[in-house]
């Protein structure tokens, strides 16, 4: 019997204000703001992709080169889709004696920008709703956020389910069933995010007044972008493939768009936009 590292779905922790520590500040935005925590205005849902976006790699990739799987990586990538590959690249390392605590300590070490781990705080403590929402997987996201000290920030964790099996090897599984194809053409099998954004606004609608700000990068990130309303933000990485998408029809977007390419313009342009919806 398999020992699971977090529910097979999503992971909900709990969303009070907590005292940040005193080697972590609110940034220099938040500070002159002044604004109390419970200040009334529109609810802010802030939706994360993880990959080059928290964090400023690919999870995935970064394991592959840093565990030495490059060569079999390459060999299989035309062969199987993302999420099964990387559940072959689990079952390579197991097969090579490393352990689970071995991977967590390679993910330790993925960088992530100080002005993002601030801006996370920062709106947390300001009484916004994080969520991530990423192709990655459980294991990695869960493993990187705790080390950080982020994992406390987010409300959920939406992204493909893993569990450590008897053996103890690390299994990777798609977040939707495939055996029931969700029928979106522009996402990958195993995840739409525009559908989880959906059923996100449905939980939305029955709360009250609410604004969603979408961070992401990727291809993957466009199909959860075109679901957003009037009133929400999306803010593409620049120089991305969601970015690239955005701009080759903007027309198709209603959301609000504001481009980023570093965690200091993430962090400015994100508390700003925090602001903004709390003001309206």
């Amino acid at each position: 019997m398999g020992h699971p590292i977090g529910p097979k779905y999503k992971v909900r922790v709990a969303a009070a204000s907590e005292q940040l520590s005193g080697s972590r500040q609110l940034t220099t935005a938040c500070l002159i703001a002044g604004k109390s925590l419970n200040m009334a205005g529109a609810k802010t849902v802030i939706i994360f992709d993880f990959d080059r976006t928290v964090i400023d790699d690919d999870s995935d990739r970064w394991v592959v080169e840093n565990m030495g799987l490059t060569h079999l990586f390459n060999q299989l990538r035309p062969t199987l889709p993302w999420n099964a590959l990387m559940d072959r690249m689990m079952e390579e390392l197991h097969s090579q004696g490393k352990t689970v605590e071995q991977i967590a300590e390679c993910l330790k070490h993925v960088p992530l920008h100080p002005q993002t781990v601030s801006a996370i705080e920062s709106a947390h403590a300001l009484g916004c709703d994080l969520k991530v929402l990423s192709d990655a997987n459980l294991f990695y996201i869960d493993t990187i956020l705790k080390h950080h000290g982020l994992y406390r920030c987010f409300s959920e964790i939406i992204t493909n389910p893993t569990m450590v099996d008897g053996e103890g090897r690390l299994r990777i599984f798609p977040y939707h069933d495939l055996a029931s194809f969700h029928g979106c053409n522009l996402c990958p099998p195993n995840l739409c995010k525009g559908l989880v954004i959906e059923q996100i606004q449905a939980s939305m609608s029955e709360k009250g007044k609410s604004r969603v700000i979408y961070l992401g990068d990727g291809r993957g990130d466009y199909c959860p972008t075109l679901k957003l309303d009037r009133g929400d933000h999306v803010m593409p990485r620049k120089g991305f493939p969601l970015w690239d998408r955005l701009l080759s029809n903007p027309s198709l977007l209603k959301a609000d768009c504001h481009e980023w390419s570093n965690g200091e313009e993430l962090a400015s342009i994100l508390l700003q936009l925090v602001e903004k919806v709390r003001e309206e």
